[in-house]
């Protein structure tokens, strides 16, 4: 799941969007995953990265490699809470530019689907994610600059 979730971040060109339950660390705090991000973001102006979280209270507690890139990076990347009766929703997954997708259809099973051009696919679960992340909140934590 890590190399699939830095594979589809990798074809993104301009926006990547993930539901998570609770950033899985080894796949979301990966240095490669990372790398792929920051390049994303610092060689497209437009870039954008979101970021829904439907259990944030492990990756605030414990500290997240992409939490404090998030910190640094705040105006490309976004993280929001997931409004608490949307959070039935038991998939996870990672799209790239509605084009590329990995995608769990539970969380806490490592089992899924990866493709890197299957847009019709991406495109719904992009449309449920948007619905989602207008529905929900910014997570203020995430926003915070531990000193």
């Amino acid at each position: 799941m890590r190399r699939a979730a830095i594979e589809v971040a990798g074809e993104a060109t301009r926006r990547l969007s993930i539901f998570t339950h609770d950033l899985e660390p080894g796949i979301y705090d990966d240095l490669d995953f990372l790398e792929v991000v920051k390049h994303l973001i610092l060689s497209q102006r437009y870039a954008r990265v979101r970021v829904l979280i439907a259990d944030p209270t492990r990756a605030i507690k414990n500290g997240n490699a992409f939490v404090a890139l998030g910190r640094r990076l705040n105006t490309y990347i976004e993280f929001r809470h997931v409004r608490e009766d949307l959070r039935t929703h038991t998939e996870a997954f990672c799209i790239a530019d509605e084009t590329a997708l990995v995608y769990r259809l539970q969380a806490a099973r490592w089992e899924g689907i990866v493709d890197t051009y299957e847009p019709s696919v991406a495109r719904v679960y992009g449309k449920m994610f948007d619905e989602i992340w207008q529905a929900s909140e910014v997570e203020i934590e995430f926003r915070q600059l531990g000193i």
